[in-house]
């Protein structure tokens, strides 16, 4: 049985929604970010986190960020050198491709309307999102800042960012069941 469906099954069991966000964390290398992200994912019911490689899952810092989530979550190895190729195909398969990025043309997240089939990519603790990733990307969203400090910690910013669009789609969700 195909490894995907295994999670999915244990999700369907328990009850849990699994949306169709996908969480790109390809390029995060420190393990307690990786660690926090998939403990995020999971209690959201993000459908799958990508990792630059699933060594990081037995890692003991990760591990105890996450407490078991790596077992109720899809975690799937995308390594940097194919993360272009992986967004590429996630575009053929009717995903929007979003950046967790500070750029001159970056949409506010307080202002931006996920759509449901969503990929959130994040960006390297210090260099962020590489240029020639960039290009690839439907739309860069950030996080409105009111301190001085440029920028937040990866895992927090993406689970902000899950967080908003989990809000967005559980108000869909509701509008829907009081029009029926």
């Amino acid at each position: 049985m195909d490894l995907e469906l295994i999670f999915q099954d244990r999700a369907t069991k328990l009850g849990k929604s699994n949306r169709k966000l996908i969480v790109v964390a390809s390029l995060i290398d420190k393990p307690t970010n990786l660690g926090g992200l998939c403990r995020t994912c999971e209690i959201f019911g993000v459908s799958a986190l990508t990792v630059s490689n699933l060594h990081y899952i037995n890692d003991k810092q990760f591990q105890h960020l996450s407490v078991s989530a790596e077992q109720w979550l899809s975690v799937i190895e995308v390594k940097p050198f194919q993360l272009i190729e992986y967004l590429e195909q996630k575009k053929t398969e009717g995903y929007f491709i979003i950046g967790v990025e500070q750029t001159a043309k970056s949409c506010n997240l307080m202002e931006y309307c996920f759509p449901e089939k969503s990929l959130l990519l994040l960006g390297n603790e210090h260099e962020g999102i590489p240029a020639n990733v960039i290009q690839h990307l439907d739309t860069c969203v950030e996080i409105p800042q009111q301190g001085v400090i440029r920028s937040l910690n990866v895992h927090v910013s993406g689970a902000l960012l899950i967080w908003e669009y989990t809000r967005q789609q559980m108000a869909k969700e509701k509008e829907q069941r009081q029009n029926v």
